[in-house]
């Protein structure tokens, strides 16, 4: 940092955005760095995004992230925020084409071809099928799956009619996933490779244009309903079409992948006294 000015990269993954910052030579403290997310990540008055992404450095890895909601909190992994993560240690020359960083989800393993990134997922698993969920003037039938973070995902004959917001936000925070939360998938299964999805972030507190992590939730359960079976296309509310690949192995599933564009929009420098 010098000027007290930070250097930045703004990047998306199909219109899930984040702010990403070289913090190998860390200069903002930890405990400052929930607060610090807050304000990078307000689409006013700050440079606006779904999440903040520090690379650091990593002594396993190729580097390690500390990934922050644009709330601040701290989820276990990103799916979109990954990929562009992978893509910008490429970029600036953190880590080659075929990399390794650590996440609180634990040590995912990335190829960066161009702008297209594939993931290789961890910490998945925890199918609960069939989950009835009572909200408030009806029930909605949901299918938890952990993708290093958690997610429902509700089948709907309407994708487009689908109450995102109000839903969401009332199953993210229903107490069948206390404490933690949840977030939430809205699917419609078009084939058996494919599916559309609309997702209520937990952390954004909003529908968000995609999220990696809800396709591959998603993907897994349509599979465990034996409505699709690898590779499936994913389409997102944002335009992207995500591909997700799996094997079943019996209740579970292994080689668990991610593949998408993580694209670029620009750099720039966040003038620190000022980003109030």
């Amino acid at each position: 940092m010098e000027n007290n000015r930070i250097p930045f990269y703004k990047m998306h993954g199909g219109g899930n955005d984040f702010v990403l910052v070289d913090h190998r030579e860390r200069f903002i403290p930890e405990a400052e760095q929930p607060e610090f997310a807050r304000r990078v990540c307000h689409r006013q008055l700050g440079a606006g995004a779904d999440g903040l992404i520090l690379i650091e450095a990593s002594p396993t890895a190729d580097f390690h992230w500390r990934f922050y909601n644009a709330d601040g909190s701290e989820p276990e992994m990103c799916g979109n925020g990954g990929r562009c993560a992978a893509r910008f240690a490429v970029l600036t020359g953190i880590a080659p084409a075929i990399l390794t960083f650590e996440t609180l989800a634990g040590t995912i393993a990335a190829e960066v071809r161009g702008r297209l990134v594939k993931l290789l997922m961890a910490g998945v698993g925890g199918v609960r099928k069939d989950q009835i969920i009572p909200l408030e003037r009806e029930s909605l039938l949901g299918h938890f799956l952990k993708v290093g973070v958690p997610h429902v995902a509700v089948p709907v004959p309407d994708l487009e009619a689908a109450p995102v917001t109000g839903w969401g936000r009332a199953v993210r925070f229903h107490p069948l996933f206390a404490p933690a939360g949840t977030n939430v998938n809205f699917i419609r299964v078009e084939g058996p490779q494919t599916l559309r999805i609309r997702t209520y972030e937990r952390g954004v507190e909003d529908e968000t244009l995609a999220c990696g992590t809800g396709a591959v939730a998603s993907a897994l359960i349509a599979a465990r309903l034996g409505q699709v079976v690898s590779p499936v296309t994913v389409h997102t509310r944002g335009g992207e079409a995500l591909t997700v690949y799996f094997t079943p192995n019996g209740e579970a599933f292994t080689e668990v992948f991610l593949e998408g564009d993580a694209l670029v929009v620009y750099q720039g420098e966040l003038w620190i006294d000022e980003l109030k």
